[in-house]
């Protein structure tokens, strides 16, 4: 199928597409794959992404009222296109749990920081309707709140800058390496991987890098315009760290206690040695983010090549004994100062009873 197109994606977009996706499919029973993908301005691996959640849609939950769209790779075909005529549709009816969840969930999306004005205005008219329509159990509503955590903010102003095509100002914390910094970047898109991540350019670096919004400390929304290069967006489906060609290539070898690297690390290539380990050559655009890996493996791995990065590995395993070196000491000064003051309370006690010498002892 087609590469991947270049050009920014949000979850605005793509559900703006799927409802213009359900019209035009609607119109052209058979439709080619290649065509309208073409039409959309999608590659045909997008195109097939949406028809396999379209399927989920429809006017209820019941079986009948679900668009029955599939594909065999060459055309599209709908099923029941009757599903959505106006004849079967029934009149909308929102249960007092539902009045209340939807509700509950529309004013706290409009407190969001970063949300467009035009966005929260017309959030707030349709929550009002919502709640005509409700009646009494709009009530229950109003006596419940959300509030969400920081990443919530950070995730308007992500889509905010990415919609206007402005570039960004983050303060970022990074595990691997512990720390701190700043960067400027041209966000592309958001992603869900079982957290929420931004790919962007980074300006810092000069390359691609996604962030976890979480580990986002900071963020602010520059007057400077959003100017990624065009680059290929990758197919996050599988897996969120896809080396390229381009990353540091790392080996590491592990014993048969650490083969489970080779299942959870993308890798080129993963040799069987006589210990029954493995051999594997990986790349990463990070080097640096594997001495973590080298630790968690302790005698069950090593890092072989680059050697700066096997050197600096081997510098944070002898730093981390000497923290346990220096922990065991203080538990030996603990242990004789404990000592000292218990013979400094018992010695009375062992001079009475004790005797020092001849004759001195008691009778």
């Amino acid at each position: 199928m087609a590469g991947k197109p270049v050009r920014p994606v949000n979850a605005i977009d793509q559900t703006r597409r799927m409802l213009s996706l359900v019209t035009y499919l609607r119109e052209r029973p058979g439709a080619r794959v290649e065509d309208v993908a073409r039409a959309f301005g999608i590659s045909e691996d997008e195109l097939v992404s949406d028809l396999d959640v379209l399927p989920m849609c429809g006017t209820s939950f019941r079986g009948g009222d679900l668009l029955d769209i599939d594909t065999d790779g060459e055309r599209i075909w709908w099923h029941n296109p009757a599903a959505l005529a106006a004849e079967a549709a029934e009149p909308l009816r929102l249960a007092a749990d539902e009045a209340t969840a939807l509700l509950v969930a529309a004013r706290a999306v409009s407190t969001l920081p970063g949300l467009r004005e035009s966005d929260r205005q017309a959030l707030l008219r349709a929550t009002a309707k919502v709640e005509t329509a409700a009646g009494e159990a709009a009530g229950a509503s109003s006596r419940l709140s959300v509030t969400f955590e920081s990443e919530g903010g950070v995730f308007a102003d992500v889509d905010r800058a990415i919609a206007e095509r402005r570039r960004l100002w983050i303060r970022y914390y990074s595990p691997a390496r512990d720390e701190v910094t700043e960067r400027e970047i041209d966000p592309i898109r958001l992603v869900s991987v079982g957290h929420t991540y931004v790919e962007a350019w980074c300006r810092r670096s000069e390359a691609r890098r996604t962030f976890r919004l979480d580990r986002v400390a900071e963020i602010k929304i520059l007057d400077e315009p959003s100017a990624p290069p065009e680059i290929e967006l990758r197919d996050l489906s599988e897996a969120l760290v896809q080396p390229a060609a381009e990353d540091p290539e790392v080996v590491i070898e592990v014993g048969p206690g650490g083969r489970w690297v080779a299942e959870y690390y993308p890798h080129d290539s993963a040799d069987e040695l006589p210990d029954g380990g493995l051999r594997i050559t990986l790349r990463t655009p990070d080097p640096a983010s594997l001495r973590r890996l080298a630790l968690r493996l302790g005698r069950d791995g090593r890092i072989v090549s680059p050697p700066e990065l096997a050197g600096s590995a081997r510098q944070a395993a002898r730093e981390a004994l000497a923290a346990y070196d220096g922990i065991e000491a203080m538990d030996e000064i603990e242990a004789g100062r404990t000592d000292r003051a218990v013979r400094d309370t018992d010695g009375p006690q062992v001079a009475r009873t004790v005797p020092d010498g001849p004759g001195d002892g008691p009778e």
